[in-house]
């Protein structure tokens, strides 16, 4: 057998061979309880021969004590002897008493055998084993911990495709939709275009960093098991070369006629080098290991895209605050590393001490307290190794970007009130929304809005300015970064079918209460024909028995009094406006609240009239006029009209005292194509500015159908916004 010269290392030559290493090991501990059951078994068996032996001895005392004096002095002897035992049987005697001592030194040795040897055996195979379990359960959850590194990086990709995915979806619907409708498509697919570049830096930080954790897991974490558990075999035998020197000098004390027997087994012993068994093991189980291959950005089947990091606008703001995370864990986790690498340091050299004899500790408490450091520096370096690849990987493409980067202080916030995300606009939902504030400047966002915050934060502000900062950025909220996109550019949009918005709302996405005028409208017929009759801009509605929606007030026919008679044919009628109105096209004019205008021509059943004003005439709403010579009467309490409804619209801050003139919705202009109207079948409460909320009763104008995404576009008082196609009934 060749010497072992040079000391073997298991994680440096066998790689990633934890189960042979580590059958081998179980193999030698196992072996232990072979041992300690041969020292059992020899000890019954020098009990059982050392009571023979005393048994032997008393029964030839007792037949001696009989014959001494016929063998002393005969049978019939002629005077008295004086002593009744000769020389020869007290040498009988002495032989007798030196073989009882014998049988007591064998039945001695016996109990030594199994009190020094065989229970200790026992104890340190049942340690030795839960330690090479320990060992086991660690290289167990380092395969656990590099599967799931891929499953990370195989659900970054997955998530990549979908976001891909996604995006193509987004880019067909664009383009086959129309009017009013473009708008709202090119904006989908713009933020998706966006969410997809974050999803790809994400994935292509995830093959990186999953590189590295497999570089880790095969040259540093898998090796160093693979040494801890040569450690143990190599102390297993060190314990088991004790014990059997032990059994040695005990058997040589006890047997002085086997003492050459005893001088050899001890020469034979300390040839017993450790290492011979494991470089044996080692010539017969070396492999070839191969490493695999580095993982590479793989593009979407949908989507044709390269190995680049996106770095525009968008996509730094994203990496500038990864990276100001990433900078900071580093910084704080070697800090930690070193701290824990020099624990485990300390416990290795306690254990070297106590293997030269300097240290009288147990060692497999060292050896536990070595392990434990091991694993706990592991989570560390793992965390840390993250950090830095996260790191230099977007300093390596974008430079640093943390630089004069302003952070914001945020802090995870429960809001409990209605709050705004200032990123995007929409409503942190939620009695417990989860969500991060500024401590500095109050900006608020959501979790999944966080790292898209810019870091722009103004440092720390009084209470009035983050007033006036969130009054900003809701004013700023949602018109985050844009694509240029070639086919918008090329694209043609045809006129707008709806009117411009008339109704007002408050900052906070609650409807304000519009003050409804007192008079009527004279110049309004009544239809006669129910068929042919427009729904009135107002929808009905119901009693909110469950949760707040908008409800309108009736109209202001409902509790005010009777128009007055129609002009003389002779002279053109005249007219004041109840409600400034802003043209929205050529054949339209501007007016203002309380202008006086002539009526040119009157409501021909279309909801609008012509007026002349400062020598321009055009189209105005014909609800925004007043005829003359004077309005209709306010019902006072005491009149027999009803009581004007108040307000419903929210429970903000809004006063019937000092209400905002809002004009109603305005009809559809003349000559314009025939409107389909449909009705909401149930409540529906909107989730972004997009969408309109809804109360079952509620009646809208059809803009477009279900285009197969479930959606279905609805105007009201000249607003157009989408609600669930199922949600809805023809009228």
């Amino acid at each position: 057998m060749a010497a072992a010269d040079v000391a073997p290392q298991f994680g440096a030559e066998l790689k990633d061979s934890f189960k042979p290493v580590n059958a081998w090991v179980s193999n030698g501990i196992t072996w232990l309880e072979e041992i300690q059951q041969f020292y059992r078994e020899r000890s019954a068996i020098e009990k059982e021969y050392a009571a023979k032996l005393s048994a032997l001895c008393k029964k030839y005392q007792d037949r001696k004590a009989k014959k001494i004096s016929p063998l002393s002095v005969g049978d019939t002897p002629t005077m008295t002897p004086g002593s009744l035992e000769s020389a020869s049987l007290t040498t009988w005697s002495a032989q007798l008493t030196t073989v009882e001592a014998h049988a007591a030194e064998r039945d001695k040795f016996g109990t030594e055998l199994v009190t020094h040897i065989a229970e200790p055996l026992k104890q340190a195979a049942t340690q030795y084993e839960e330690v090479r379990k320990c060992h086991a359960d660690y290289h167990g959850k380092l395969e656990k911990e590099r599967d799931a590194s891929y499953g990370e990086l195989k659900k970054a990709k997955g998530k990549y495709d979908g976001a891909c995915q996604e995006v193509e979806s987004r880019r067909k619907k664009m383009d086959s939709s129309f009017d009013h409708g473009k708008t709202k498509a090119q904006s989908a697919f713009q933020q998706q275009l966006l969410e997809m570049n974050n999803y790809k830096n994400l994935y292509l930080l995830s093959i990186n960093v999953t590189n590295k954790l497999k570089e880790k897991f095969f040259h540093e974490y898998v090796p160093e098991v693979l040494d801890g558990l040569q450690d143990l075999n190599q102390t297993r035998v060190i314990k088991l070369n004790a014990l059997w020197t032990l059994a040695t000098q005990l058997e040589k004390t006890s047997l002085t006629n086997s003492v050459n027997n005893a001088a050899s087994l001890l020469t034979e012993i300390p040839r017993n080098d450790p290492r011979l068994d494991s470089m044996m093991f080692l010539q017969h189980n070396a492999i070839q290991t191969q490493e695999p291959a580095n993982m590479g950005f793989e593009p979407s089947p949908v989507w044709s895209d390269d190995a680049s990091i996106i770095t525009d606008d968008a996509a730094k703001v994203f990496l500038r605050n990864l990276l100001g995370q990433s900078k900071a864990q580093v910084r704080e986790l070697r800090v930690e590393s070193d701290r824990r690498r020099r624990e485990v340091e300390g416990c290795k050299k306690i254990r070297d001490n106590i293997r030269q004899g300097k240290d009288n500790r147990n060692e497999l408490d060292i050896v536990r307290n070595i392990f434990q450091w091991q694993e706990s520096l592991h989570e560390v370096d793992r965390k840390w190794l993250t950090a830095e690849v996260e790191t230099s990987t977007i300093i390596a493409v974008v430079g640093d970007l943390s630089v004069g980067a302003q952070n914001h202080n945020f802090r995870s916030q429960t809001f409990k009130i209605p709050t705004n995300c200032d990123y995007c606009g929409d409503r942190i939902w939620g009695l417990s929304a989860k969500g991060f504030d500024c401590q500095d400047c109050g900006y608020t966002c959501h979790s999944k809005c966080q790292m898209k915050v810019p870091a722009e934060c103004p440092g720390e502000q009084s209470k009035e300015e983050k007033k006036k900062l969130k009054a900003a950025r809701q004013e700023q909220a949602g018109t985050g970064p844009t694509v240029d996109l070639e086919s918008s550019a090329a694209s043609t949009t045809a006129p707008s079918l709806t009117r411009q918005n008339t109704m007002n709302s408050l900052s906070s996405g609650y409807a304000a209460s519009g003050a409804r005028s007192v008079s009527n409208v004279a110049t309004q017929p009544t239809p006669e024909d129910p068929t042919d009759e427009a729904p009135p801009p107002v929808a009905e509605t119901k009693p909110n028995t469950g949760r707040k929606n908008r409800i309108m007030a009736p109209p202001p026919i409902a509790y005010t009094t009777a128009p007055p008679p129609e002009p003389a044919a002779t002279s053109k009628p005249k007219g004041k406006m109840l409600y400034s109105y802003e043209a929205t096209g050529p054949d339209e004019v501007t007016v203002q609240d309380g202008d006086n205008v002539t009526i040119v021509e009157a409501d021909d059943g279309s909801g609008w009239l012509r007026v002349s004003i400062g020598g321009q005439d055009g189209l105005v709403p014909a609800s925004y006029v007043e005829a003359a010579p004077a309005p209709s009467p306010v019902p006072s309490a005491s009149s027999g009209l009803p009581e004007r409804p108040g307000s419903t619209y929210s429970n903000s801050s809004a006063s019937l005292a000092a209400p905002k003139r809002v004009g109603p919705a305005v009809a559809p202009r003349r000559g314009a194509k025939k409107l389909q109207y449909v009705e909401a079948l149930y409540d529906y409460e909107a989730r972004s500015d997009m969408e309109w909320n809804m109360t079952e009763g509620d009646r809208f104008v059809l803009v477009n159908r279900d285009s197969g995404d479930g959606w279905a576009d609805v105007e009201r008082g000249g607003v157009t916004k989408s609600v669930p196609a199922n949600y809805i009934q023809e009228a």
